[in-house]
């Protein structure tokens, strides 16, 4: 009997000494903080939709409706919990467990943190493709989307009935791409570029198009002037006459030219000057055409960047942005300990305990907010503001504590209490900043205290200074103006790029223009025939001496030699074929005295490259070209006449093997096919079947129209 007597009392102790410290605090009329699981469980029970009171700038509470609709589309019982994703911890599933399991319901349980779905359960229910609806939800939207717009999202996802594949294609797209999906909002560094670009686009397209095209239209108006100064027909093509007789500055007096016809070679009258200046009255058209350019693409700007907010349009209520600061001065005014029940416990409740007596016995005035902190809050992570928030809600002067259960940090603020400040200043850095080795939380939150109460008393008490306002969360989602910021340094890079574009545009043009000028003088230039036409005699010379000029015209420094071979030959050129210096071939220019021409041409064209290969061309047909070899030529007659063989010029063709002779038609024949020779023809040109230098063939030229 005595033995069952001690063990009763043995057990009675037991449960006297571990009900001791629940029933002192419940004595001293300060309950202890429920669990993490029963709080948010207790949560959902009065609203299948708890949205925590700390995320307001990211998820107002206000929202809570918008979440319940997009819920009911699943069909099945939903509870969602959007919390910071601190507080579901290492295991966000345990979590959803544990309030399933307090409060006892079938249904969809949603865990939401401010990065994403953290976690999704189902018990009791049957949804197909939840699962896999938040995998895919994970790999198809960016960082930047909201709780709200996660959640609309997954319920996009379950509803369409194509969870599992969406899921497999995203995670086989995130493999391919380590970006990651593109940005669900416009930041304002994303507005800053829209502005840029939109600046350069604003002056850039329309300048560049203006340039452009005042360029291209000035270029025709070139075109036009060359071919109303050369005639019709031969626009872009200059005056070989023309330069040649100006540059000589000689007159041609009256001669005998092929059959003996008297012409007067007239020296050359200027060409008629360019286009001038592109006309005004053109141009204020183009200049309003480009105006209007301009605002169109800032109009179109306008519509394509249209955003206005980087969130996603909801905007937290008052009630929203101060329901954590009432929540937290509530639970101070009844217990100077206060520990956030969102979050996982941070302290016991033997460490709650021993708190709860420093306190009490504290020389001064003090309080312990175990709260965590982010920018999403009301304070935008701002602990001093929330000490100031819960100081002026407590109205009384007292120390404030600040510890964050997540990143285990302690601020410290005294609110007019007598304790010296640089004495809290000067606190051990582990009481406010832990390191890995340091003890947890409640270890070093009674060490602060202890370090309290060792200091010397001020005094009088001082207020710290006024932290700055947290930024206004209607105001710091706001996007700045399209046409504000980078949007004129835009105008002014936008004008360079066009000028640079123009110029580009321009050089490739002119690059363009010069290669299909010489494509096309060469691709009309035909071989060498032996019996050539008259239409294939004018055609040629017409060419021949456009290259000539064209050729002369960009060159600025020749050699003294080459420079006057190269003019001789076109003065020369000119005088056989154009004796009216009108630009145009005479109608009754003869077959020798166009061969001559052609000839004649090429040769100065030869001059241009190498002087020295000029000097002569090949005396079976001049219309080979120059000739770099000579060769034994027997001499015509009989007996020692015969022997004596002359060294005659020849092409490389014809010292290989001798061609045949040039054959022209003798001026005023009517007969087709009857050439002859065209050493046995009167004029210049019957000199090259001697082997006579092209010096030689000028001077004979001018000899022979009487030009001095």
């Amino acid at each position: 009997m005595r033995a069952k007597i001690v063990l009763v009392a043995g057990w009675l102790a037991v449960l006297f000494c571990a009900g001791s410290v629940p029933a002192a605090e419940a004595a001293s009329g300060v309950p202890d903080s429920p669990t993490q699981t029963a709080y948010l469980a207790e949560q959902l029970r009065k609203d299948p939709i708890y949205i925590s009171d700390q995320l307001p700038r990211e998820a107002p509470r206000s929202t809570a409706p918008e979440f319940a609709r997009e819920a009911r589309r699943l069909g099945v019982p939903t509870y969602v919990l959007v919390l910071p994703s601190s507080s579901f911890g290492a295991e966000p599933s345990a979590v959803l467990a544990g309030v399933h399991d307090r409060l006892g319901r079938k249904g969809l349980y949603v865990a939401l943190g401010d990065t994403g779905i953290s976690a999704v359960q189902t018990y009791g229910v049957s949804l197909t493709g939840a699962e896999d609806a938040s995998r895919a939800t994970l790999y198809e939207l960016a960082y930047d989307a909201t709780p709200r717009e996660v959640f609309r999202h997954f319920v996009d996802v379950v509803t369409s009935g194509h969870a599992h594949q969406r899921a497999e294609q995203a995670r086989a797209a995130s493999e391919g791409d380590p970006d990651g999906p593109p940005s669900v909002h416009t930041d304002r560094t994303d507005r800053e570029n829209q502005s840029f670009v939109t600046g350069i686009a604003v002056t850039g397209i329309p300048l560049t198009a203006l340039l452009i095209t005042v360029y291209a239209l000035q270029r025709r108006r070139v075109r036009r002037a060359a071919a109303t100064t050369t005639g019709p027909g031969e626009a872009d093509r200059p005056s070989a006459a023309g330069a040649a007789t100006a540059r000589s500055g000689k007159k041609a007096g009256p001669a005998r030219k092929g059959s003996g016809g008297a012409k007067k070679a007239s020296g050359g009258r200027k060409g008629a000057g360019g286009p001038g200046p592109f006309p005004r009255e053109r141009l204020l058209p183009l200049l309003a055409a480009a105006v209007l350019l301009g605002g169109l693409i800032a109009f179109t700007a306008s519509q394509v960047f249209d955003d206005t907010s980087s969130g996603d349009g909801s905007r937290p209520t008052a009630a929203d942005m101060r329901a954590r600061i009432d929540r937290v001065a509530d639970g101070l005014r009844r217990d100077p300990l206060y520990t956030d029940p969102e979050s996982p416990p941070a302290l016991d409740a033997a460490e709650r305990a021993h708190l709860r007596r420093q306190l009490r016995t504290l020389n001064v005035p003090a309080v312990i907010a175990a709260v965590p902190s982010s920018t999403d809050d009301e304070s935008g992570g701002d602990r001093e503001l929330l000490a100031k928030a819960l100081h002026t809600r407590l109205r009384r002067d007292l120390l404030i504590v600040l510890a964050d259960p997540g990143s285990g940090s302690i601020d410290l603020v005294n609110y007019g209490t007598r304790v010296d400040d640089m004495y809290l200043i000067d606190r051990p850095r582990d009481l406010s900043y832990p390191r890995s080795s340091d003890p947890a939380l409640g270890r070093r939150l009674d060490q602060l205290l202890t370090y309290v109460s060792k200091s010397p008393k001020a005094e009088a008490g001082h207020l710290p200074f006024e932290p700055p306002a947290a930024p206004d969360p209607v105001e710091e989602q706001a996007l700045p103006g399209l046409f504000t910021g980078d949007f004129e340094p835009g105008l002014v890079i936008g004008t360079f790029l066009a000028g640079l574009l123009f110029g580009l545009v321009a050089a490739v043009c002119a690059v363009v223009r010069r290669i299909s000028r010489r494509r096309r003088t060469a691709g009309a230039r035909s071989p060498a025939p032996t019996e050539p036409s008259t239409a294939w005699l004018r055609r040629a010379a017409r060419q021949e001496l456009d290259a000539l000029t064209a050729a002369l015209e960009p060159v600025a420094a020749l050699p003294e030699d080459a420079r006057r071979r190269a003019w001789e030959c076109l003065d020369a050129a000119a005088l056989l074929i154009d004796g009216d210096s009108d630009g145009r071939i005479d109608a009754d220019a003869t077959p020798a005295a166009l061969a001559c021409a052609v000839v004649l041409a090429r040769a100065g064209r030869a001059a241009i490259g190498d002087p020295d290969a000029a000097r002569f061309v090949c005396h079976r047909n001049p219309l080979h070209g120059v000739a770099h070899k000579r060769v034994q030529v027997p001499s015509e007659g009989r007996g020692r006449a015969r022997a004596r063989a002359r060294s005659m010029p020849v092409c490389e063709g014809c010292r290989v093997t001798p061609g045949p002779v040039l054959r022209l038609r003798p001026s005023g024949s009517a007969r087709r096919g009857a050439h002859v020779p065209y050493a046995t023809l009167p004029g210049p040109l019957a000199a090259l079947g001697d082997g006579t230098e092209i010096d030689q063939l000028t001077r004979d030229v001018r000899e022979y129209f009487g030009v001095h």
